[in-house]
C-alpha cells in the first residue's frame, strides 16, 4: 500500500480514492490544545496536547434507497486506513436505508486552503494572559482572595472532501477562561467566565476586580425563602437558557407535536409572537469575533442534522426576528418532510434587545430584586413546555433602591426559555458571554441581561 502522509487533505485524498462506495465523505480534524491551571494565586499545571481524527462516510444504493455507514477513529496509521474505509461500507452495506438520505452536497472548485498545513495552537497564546494573570495573582493575595480556575485555547483543523468533488477547510479557535475568587475561610465565592478566540481580548485584572466586588456584597448574608422574584438575568445565564432552547427548535419534532414549538392542532409556532420586546435570536456564521464554520460538518446523523449535508454552506439565520419566531432548525431532509425552509444548525447564536443599558444601570433601575451569577446543572423536566430545572452558583445578591445590599442562599430553579422571553421586561446591552453550563460544547454566544419580573426561584439550594 502506497505511504500515508501526515498532511490531512492527503489523508483525506487517500481515503476517496480507496473507496468503493457509492458516494463518499471523509471528514480529517487536526486538534490542538494549550490550557492553564491555577489554585490559590499559583499556576499548578500547563499543557499542550495534539491529535487527529478521521470520519468516513460511506452510501451504497439500493432498490430500496442509500445506506449510509459512519465510523470514526482518532490516531489512524497509514496500515489502519483502509480497513476503516471498509468499516465505514461494511456499515453501509448492513445497514437499511437512511431516512435522512439526499444527494451528497456538489461544489465549485476546491477552497484554496484545503492543501495548507492545519493551523495549531500553542502556549505562545497565554504570552500575554500569563503575565497579566501572575500579576492579578498578586493583587488577590493583597486584597485577601484566593484565585483558581482554568484557560483553555483550542483550535480544530477540519478538512472535507467529498466523492462528489467537494474539497472544503475551516479553522476554528476556541478559547474558555473561568475564574474563582474565594474568600480565605472558604465561605465565599464568585466566578466569571470568558469566551476567546486568542486570550488577546481577555484582561484578568479586570475579572479580579469584578469577582473583588462580588466577595465585598457577600459579607452581607440574608436568608430568603423560595418564590417568585423580580431577577436580573447576567448574559452568561441568558446564554445557557437560549442555547437549550436552541437545543430544542428541532422543526420537525415541532411538527410532530412534540415540542414547545409545535401549535396545538398541528404544525408548528413560526410566525407566532414569543416576546413584546424587540428581541431577535439569530446565528451568522460571519459574526465577528463570534464566527464559526460557514458550512455542515456532520460526524453523524441525528434530529435535524445529516452526514448528507456535509458541506452544506450556512448563511445569517433569523430564528426570531424583533420577538417573532421565524425558522426552527431543519436539515434538507427534515425540511422536505415538515415544508420549513432549510435552517441548519449554526456554531454560534445572538440575541440582540435594541438597547444599550448596561447591567450596573439595570441594577440601579431595580427597586427589589434578585442579581444572579450564572446558572448550572440544568436539566429539562418536560419538552412540551421547555421547561428546565437547574441551580444558582456562586453568588445571588439582593437589590434594593438600585443597590446591592447583601449575598442570599443559592435556589433550584424552574423556568421555560421560552416563557422567560415571554415574560421579560427589560433586555440591556449585548455582549460576548461564556455560558458556564454548556462551556464544554457551545461557546460562541452573545447575549444581553434580561430583567424578569417574576422568576420562578421553586426551592432554595444548599449549593454554592
Amino acid at each position: 500500500m502506497r505511504a500515508l502522509s501526515s498532511k490531512p487533505h492527503e489523508v483525506v485524498e487517500r481515503a476517496l480514492e480507496l473507496s468503493r462506495a457509492d458516494g463518499c465523505v471523509v471528514i480529517a480534524d487536526e486538534q490542538s490544545t494549550a490550557n492553564l491551571r491555577w489554585a490559590g494565586n499559583a499556576l499548578t499545571t500547563n499543557g499542550v496536547t495534539r491529535g487527529r481524527t478521521l470520519t468516513v462516510v460511506a452510501t451504497v444504493d439500493g432498490k430500496e434507497g442509500t445506506a449510509s455507514g459512519v465510523v470514526s477513529r482518532s490516531a489512524v496509521t497509514p496500515d489502519e486506513l483502509e480497513p476503516l474505509v471498509r468499516a465505514a461500507e461494511a456499515a453501509a452495506r448492513g445497514a437499511g436505508p437512511a431516512e435522512d438520505a439526499q444527494p451528497l452536497v456538489t461544489g465549485a472548485a476546491p477552497a484554496p486552503e484545503f492543501t495548507e498545513a492545519p493551523a495549531e495552537t500553542s502556549s505562545a497564546v497565554f504570552a500575554d494572559f500569563a503575565p497579566a494573570l501572575g500579576e492579578a495573582f498578586a493583587r488577590a493575595r493583597a486584597g485577601g482572595r484566593e484565585l483558581y480556575g482554568f484557560a483553555n485555547h483550542e483550535l480544530v483543523s477540519s478538512y472535507i472532501g467529498t466523492s462528489t468533488g467537494l474539497r472544503l477547510r475551516h479553522d476554528q479557535p476556541n478559547g474558555t477562561l473561568e475564574l474563582n475568587a474565594k474568600s480565605p475561610d472558604r465561605t465565599r465565592s464568585a466566578w466569571a467566565g470568558r469566551s476567546t478566540r486568542d486570550f488577546k481580548d481577555v484582561d484578568p485584572a479586570a475579572l479580579d476586580a469584578e469577582l473583588a466586588v462580588r466577595l465585598g456584597w457577600a459579607e452581607r448574608r440574608v436568608e430568603l425563602p423560595a418564590g417568585r422574584y423580580e431577577t436580573l438575568l447576567p448574559p452568561t445565564a441568558v446564554a445557557d437558557l437560549l442555547i437549550y432552547l436552541m437545543w430544542s427548535a428541532s422543526g420537525r419534532d415541532a411538527v410532530e407535536g412534540r415540542t414547545v414549538f409545535s401549535k396545538p392542532g398541528g404544525g408548528t409556532r413560526v410566525g407566532e409572537k414569543l416576546t413584546d420586546l424587540p428581541l431577535t435570536l439569530r446565528s451568522d456564521p460571519n459574526e465577528p469575533g463570534l464566527e464559526s464554520a460557514p458550512f455542515v460538518i456532520a460526524h453523524s446523523s441525528g434530529g435535524d442534522q445529516s452526514v448528507f449535508d456535509n458541506g452544506l454552506s450556512l448563511t445569517a439565520t433569523e430564528w426570531i426576528r424583533e420577538g417573532e419566531l421565524r425558522h426552527l432548525t431543519t436539515s434538507r431532509h427534515s425540511a422536505g418532510l415538515t415544508g420549513l425552509p432549510v435552517a441548519p444548525v449554526i456554531d454560534n447564536v445572538m440575541l440582540d434587545g435594541g438597547e444599550d443599558r448596561s447591567l450596573e444601570e439595570m441594577v440601579a433601575n431595580t427597586e427589589r430584586g434578585l442579581l444572579l451569577t450564572c446558572l448550572w446543572y440544568i436539566r429539562e423536566v418536560d419538552p412540551a413546555s421547555l421547561l428546565l430545572t437547574g441551580l444558582t452558583r456562586d453568588g445571588v445578591y439582593l437589590v434594593e433602591n438600585g443597590e446591592v445590599t447583601g449575598e442570599v442562599n443559592n435556589f433550584r430553579f424552574n423556568e421555560s426559555p421560552v416563557g422567560v422571553l415571554g415574560r421579560a421586561t427589560e433586555a440591556g446591552r449585548t455582549e460576548k458571554t461564556l455560558p458556564r453550563e454548556w462551556s464544554d460544547w457551545f461557546t460562541r454566544a452573545a447575549m444581553p441581561a434580561l430583567r424578569v419580573p417574576d422568576f420562578n426561584m421553586s426551592s432554595v439550594s444548599q449549593g454554592v
